[in-house]
């Protein structure tokens, strides 16, 4: 009994092996992929953008850069942070208004509240 259980288990062992020792290619075969496949453009070689990655402007730096000077020169565009940003933020209601107001919504069934929140 003990004999064939293991003569079966080294059986098994030498399957599992054999199989993964097929499998496997080798670091020549592998590097020899890889380097086809950045020259044939379907990877892209190092870290940067995906291969085939379009520029998201068309005109050169100097051009836009022109552009935007003129802009400002002539009051199109403010220079720097907006004066106004954030001034009409202000809320006219206090606020246990506006929680009264969000309590019957979500009463009435209007909001969910947690992660059962209609979308």
């Amino acid at each position: 009994m003990k004999k064939s259980l293991l003569a079966l288990s080294a059986v098994v062992a030498t399957l599992f092996t054999a199989q993964a020792a097929l499998a496997q290619s080798t670091r020549a075969e592998v590097k020899a992929e890889a380097a086809s496949a950045v020259k044939s453009g379907a990877v892209a070689k190092g870290e940067g953008p995906a291969a085939g990655a379009a520029a998201k402007s068309t005109k050169e730096r100097a051009a836009v850069k022109t552009e935007a000077a003129a802009a400002v020169k002539s009051g199109a565009v403010e220079k720097g942070p907006s004066a106004d940003a954030g001034k009409d933020a202000k809320s006219t209601k206090a606020r246990a208004e506006v929680k009264k107001e969000a309590a019957a919504a979500v009463k009435a069934g209007d909001v969910g509240k947690g992660p059962d929140v209609k979308k």
